[in-house]
């Protein structure tokens, strides 16, 4: 029966089950009163919250993930991220592949989708190196923290601690367990000037958001002396939005009582960084974030609403998207008719794609964040925040998650949901299919600006 509907859904509509039906199922376990660390049943809304923040790793939660949940519900949280960040069809291929099956052409075609691929030639390669690739960094992460993490803990806890944030960090998702350490939502604020922490942290969160794809391709420049179009457009607008959102952010708030001020230099610069790099997508914060100025929360928002990079374990419009609206404004101001990237041409439908994304993303934005502002008593830029962050899969917050009202929980996971599968992805499955025009209208021309 499952076969049967399998063979007659779009690959997108297979995505959007798929995450569903973990989403579900995650929830459920969740609700297990052996998941929680006080032995009671957990609120289904609290533990779909939880579910659907661990799959579309996101790290919005309505209660704080280290003491709320038993070490069972821990176990899960992490699965959830580890299946969330790689993706449902990565990880059935994979198992698929261990058992010796042979993938067909129609499993290929939703490994495409979810990979966000422009063709089916290599894919199933790609997903042994995804697979290779994300465990040795989160392995490595992992390593790392764990050793940091020991001075401060009983060693058995230190790895514990090592995996779980190696993990989450390389997925984005940047949901912690510190709140049984040093208080409920406290995420990394502990280790705000601690530069291995910090260091390790960004470095998982950059390569789990730049995509597997510019990570193979990185690797094999050595040997094939040559980047594609794709990885050079990702490692420079990466590299850009870090170290221009990192001296912003380092500009507005450096005589903030509240945050940077009261650091020694370094640590100003590493907070700085670090909340230039957490909005792409990751989640985890080392200040307050409530206590930075209103300029610097909405240039957060800003950076959270762009996001990862295709592919990748983060969400958002991504950075190509952005990079080729900024390319189209500065061609229709230059007066140029192609936009040219590395000496390379964009087509029209790669153009046309990016517009209707971001246009997409921002509607539905903007749309959810006037619906909560009168469901949610706060002020307008905590709910913007709140929303764009959900949407990006990014997680961080301004202290209003807990507090949600039950419509302002399930329109965030709502959002969450359409966030990690893309607005894109979700539309092409609802369509109906689509008819052949047997005609074109003639062409109307409208005055502009």
């Amino acid at each position: 029966m499952l076969a049967k509907l399998f063979t007659h859904l779009k690959p997108p509509q297979i995505l959007v089950l798929g995450f569903a039906g973990i989403i579900l199922l995650g929830g459920f376990l969740l609700t297990l009163p052996m998941s929680s660390a006080t032995g009671n049943h957990t609120p289904f809304i609290d533990a779909l919250f939880t579910a659907t923040t661990s799959t579309c790793v996101t790290g919005l939660v309505t209660v704080d993930t280290g003491t709320h949940w038993s070490e069972l519900g821990h176990v899960i949280i992490l699965l959830l991220i580890q299946v969330g960040g790689l993706g449902f069809m990565t990880m059935a291929t994979l198992i698929a592949m261990v058992f010796r099956k042979r993938i067909s052409l129609r499993e290929r075609l939703v490994l495409q989708e979810a990979l966000n691929q422009n063709s089916m030639e290599g894919i199933v390669r790609l997903i042994r190196k995804v697979f290779i690739y994300a465990i040795s960094i989160e392995a490595a992460g992992a390593l790392l923290l764990a050793i940091r993490f020991s001075y401060d803990m009983p060693l058995g806890q230190a790895i514990w601690f090592g995996i779980f944030h190696g993990v989450s960090m390389f997925n984005n998702a940047g949901i912690d367990l510190f709140g049984m350490k040093t208080g409920p939502f406290s995420s990394l604020t502990s280790y705000v000037s601690d530069p291995l922490v910090n260091i390790v942290v960004m470095l998982l969160i950059i390569l789990g958001g730049i995509g597997f794809i510019v990570i193979s391709d990185v690797i094999e420049y050595p040997k094939r002396r040559k980047l594609s179009l794709h990885t050079k457009v990702v490692l420079t607008a990466t590299t850009f939005l870090i170290v221009f959102g990192a001296l912003v952010i380092f500009i507005f708030e450096f005589n903030n009582e509240r945050t940077l001020q009261p650091l020694s230099p370094g640590g100003k610069i590493l907070a700085a960084f670090f909340q230039s790099v957490t909005p792409r997508t990751a989640g985890a914060n080392t200040i307050d974030l409530g206590g930075m100025r209103q300029a610097s929360q909405f240039f957060t928002v800003i950076l959270m609403f762009i996001g990862a990079s295709p592919g990748s374990t983060g969400g958002g419009i991504k950075t190509t998207t952005f990079t080729i609206i900024v390319g189209a404004m500065v061609a229709m101001i230059r007066g140029k008719e192609d936009i040219v990237l590395f000496r390379n041409r964009l087509a029209k439908d790669r153009i046309n794609k990016a517009i209707t994304l971001t246009f997409l993303a921002l509607f539905l934005v903007l749309g959810v964040s006037m619906v909560l502002s009168t469901t949610e008593d706060r002020q307008f830029l905590a709910i913007l925040y709140e929303v764009t962050s959900a949407f990006g899969t990014v997680g961080l917050t301004m202290g209003i998650t807990p507090s949600l009202t039950m419509v302002g929980k399930i329109m965030i996971i709502v959002m969450m949901f359409i966030g990690r599968l893309g607005p894109l992805t979700l539309a092409y499955a609802l369509q109906p299919k689509p008819e052949k025009e047997l005609f074109r209208y003639p062409e109307g021309k409208i005055t502009i600006g």
